[in-house]
């Protein structure tokens, strides 16, 4: 069953740039009513927000927030909150690649514990069980969390948790007792700036093949990565997993998911 986008109040992390910024429109073209967009990139961030409101006068708000500081974080669903009572559909788009020694941790957090932070935070003021509106969750994976590859293995890792996560707290029993959907989606290698020559330099010391490697995944648009996500937030239901890839229209892989994970536990129900 398809949701309408029209009128609701939508909060995305990381939405400055790429695919988060392009899904912004999207959003609002679908007759959003507010977008409100979190980002530690200020200056793309308010750029984006004038450029929008030029268009779609005061239906955007940039919010400079680090996902991983949880006062900002619980600051930026506060303000619009404040602002409008509720919030209808949350985007945790907010995403870091770096498995450099340095980094790796920082991915981490990014990726996993303030995502987590999010859903709970977002998962609470939603809940019709505790005098909430109900509404939607969409945290993003990757097709990291569908495969397995020597490549970056904290990546793969977080992308991982995510999946498990969403899927887990999505689940039937949870959604039916809250109403409040939360939803996976997996991209497929996309063209932003992760992908960007100078971002993949921190990977040659690991990977002195790192190019050829991310070669392998043809990369798709911003635009249909970000059109997926528009139509994952209309037609998912809670617990379930998209696939948007090589520029193709959003596909639920639920059933796939659910028959990998059979298919792993055997073994733990056969002792």
């Amino acid at each position: 069953m398809s949701c309408d986008l029209k009128d609701k109040v939508v909060f995305i992390t990381g939405g400055a740039i790429g695919i988060g910024a392009v899904s912004v429109k999207f959003f609002l073209e679908e007759g959003a009513k507010h977008v409100a967009v979190t980002d530690i990139d200020v200056n793309n961030g308010k750029q984006l927000e004038q450029e929008l409101n030029s268009e779609y006068p005061g239906r955007v708000s940039f919010i400079k927030c680090d996902v991983t500081n949880d006062e900002e974080l619980f600051a930026a669903y506060d303000q619009v909150l404040n602002q409008y009572g509720y919030i209808d559909i949350v985007v945790n788009n907010a995403g870091l690649m770096n498995d450099s020694p340095k980094v790796y941790k920082k991915s981490i957090e990014v990726n996993v514990t303030a995502l987590v932070t999010s859903t709970f935070k977002a998962w609470e003021f939603m809940r019709k069980d505790k005098s909430g509106r109900g509404g939607t969750i969409v945290n993003v994976a990757s097709i990291a969390a569908m495969i397995q590859d020597s490549f970056m293995p904290v990546y793969y890792a977080t992308k991982s948790a995510v999946l498990q996560f969403s899927n887990c707290i999505g689940a039937k029993e949870n959604y039916d007792k809250t109403g409040v959907k939360v939803i996976a989606i997996c991209y497929g290698a996309t063209s932003t700036s992760l992908l960007s020559k100078q971002k993949l330099q921190s990977f040659t010391d690991l990977y002195p093949n790192v190019e050829d490697i991310v070669k392998k995944f043809p990369a798709q648009s911003v635009e249909a990565a970000a059109k997926g996500l528009v139509e994952t937030c209309k037609r998912g239901e809670s617990g379930s997993t998209w696939l948007v890839i090589n520029g193709k229209a959003a596909e639920d892989v639920t059933p796939v998911i659910q028959n990998a994970f059979s298919v792993l536990s055997e073994p733990v129900y056969q002792q």
